[in-house]
């Protein structure tokens, strides 16, 4: 499931796109947001970030509330994409946030730097 998060910086009442990168897994986007994955080069005044996730493939017949889009908001860090995703990502999150496995640059976005 393809992954795009983008970075805003806010300039007073204005805020506009700095970069975005793309990721093709979830493996992929904690690969980045570990110490030494490149989330450190993010830019200091940045005033929003944004995780996309796309739909999945092939739909949840089952349980379509599963597919239904939802936004998680960890201090600047917004993650946006369906229901189940989001709970999964957030279960990963949490983990490796007990394991020390994110980086310094993430937590303080997701004001979980303590």
């Amino acid at each position: 499931m393809p992954i795009t998060i983008e970075f805003t910086v806010n300039n007073g009442d204005q805020s506009f796109k700095e970069d975005s990168v793309t990721f093709a897994t979830t493996e992929e986007l904690f690969e980045f947001i570990s110490p030494g994955g490149g989330c450190e080069n993010m830019p200091s005044d940045l005033g929003e970030i944004r995780m996309i996730f796309l739909p999945p493939e092939h739909p949840n017949i089952t349980n379509p509330i599963a597919d239904n889009r939802a936004t998680l908001q960890l201090g600047i860090v917004l993650i946006t994409a369906p229901l189940a995703t989001i709970v999964q990502v957030s279960q990963e999150i949490i983990d490796k946030l007990g394991r020390g496995e994110l980086s310094e640059a993430f937590l303080a976005a997701a004001h979980a730097n303590y």
